[in-house]
């Protein structure tokens, strides 16, 4: 998420009360979680594991737990808590901004569209020409949609991504202030919901088509022309390349690329990345004719098994 303006180092130092290592001037043009950082970024790390990822990230003010030799170039800001600090940081910079009516004056809705009725449109919101958002939708704060999108019934884009830290005395959330984009001539099902990034965007690409009861996790990206069936569940962090299918209830893990092209056949799960321009089936999926040999093999086996017998016995 890009701050509101450039921060420098010692003004977030004094607001967080942390101390500080490097240019008092060193300028903060925005934070992000470790998936999302480029230069200008603010990210925090609180475990030994994951010292030398930030230090040499792209990030280029880090938010530790430790004094640690500040890189070139770089700020430290020397927190007990980083976790507990970047979510300060986060409420300050895109805190909860209660809804004062249904629609909300400071959204902008283009020309053409229709907003039926019990529809919520929260602050911020941007919506193109010509879409058409069904009764009883939910768009939370600082979404964006294009032209020529339809949203069915009860969906909800931009709610927060599900990201807590585990912690002795229970889980921590992790605030959300990254977006949901939404591209021209999307559509989007019934009862869909689509979670805002962490720090960046989730986004749907031009003239993808979503049926009824979808979920799309926090920070992933949808590419051009895919078709996404019911009831698939995406994890957080994937990326869905161009004209990929994908039928009902296929489950995508987190942190995976679905090739160009790529065909997932209904009830498959995905646990790692897979190329385009294939067919493919399974739990976890494998190429659809492969798994088809593999079953045709498997429910032989007892036909096998009693051949292997009589030929013992005798």
């Amino acid at each position: 998420m890009k701050l509101n303006r450039n921060y420098s180092l010692a003004e977030l130092a004094g607001l967080l009360q942390a101390k500080y290592d490097g240019n008092a001037d060193h300028l903060i043009t925005g934070i992000n979680e470790i998936h999302m950082v480029e230069a200008g970024d603010l990210t925090f790390v609180d475990h030994p594991k994951y010292y030398n990822k930030a230090l040499n990230s792209d990030a280029t003010t880090i938010l530790i737990n430790k004094e640690v030799e500040c890189p070139a170039g770089k700020g430290l800001l020397i927190s007990e808590d980083p976790f507990a600090d970047y979510v300060k940081l986060v409420k300050k910079f895109r805190g909860f901004e209660a809804a004062t009516s249904q629609i909300s004056p400071s959204a902008q809705i283009g020309e053409g569209t229709v907003i039926q009725p019990n529809c919520f449109i929260g602050n911020h919101v941007k919506i193109g020409k010509k879409c058409l958002i069904h009764s009883n939708v939910s768009i939370y704060d600082h979404v964006e949609i294009g032209d020529d999108v339809i949203i069915q019934s009860n969906s909800v884009l931009g709610a927060d991504a599900y990201y807590f830290q585990r912690k002795p005395a229970g889980y921590r959330k992790l605030e959300s202030c990254g977006n949901v984009i939404i591209k021209d001539r999307v559509e989007i099902g019934a009862l869909c919901t689509i979670d805002k990034g962490v720090s960046g965007d989730t986004i749907i690409d031009e003239g993808t088509k979503m049926d009824n009861h979808c979920q799309v996790g926090h920070d992933t990206y949808i590419g051009k022309n895919c078709l996404i069936g019911a009831f698939a569940a995406i994890a957080g962090v994937t990326k869905i390349e161009d004209d990929v299918i994908l039928w009902a209830r296929v489950a995508i893990n987190k942190d995976l690329v679905i090739g160009k092209g790529a065909v997932v056949l209904a009830v498959s799960a995905v646990d790692k990345s897979i190329e385009g321009g294939k067919t493919y089936f399974g739990a976890p999926v494998m190429e659809a004719r492969k798994k088809w040999k593999e079953m045709v093999m498997i429910k032989r086996l007892p036909e096998i098994y009693d051949k292997i017998k009589t030929l013992s016995v005798t």
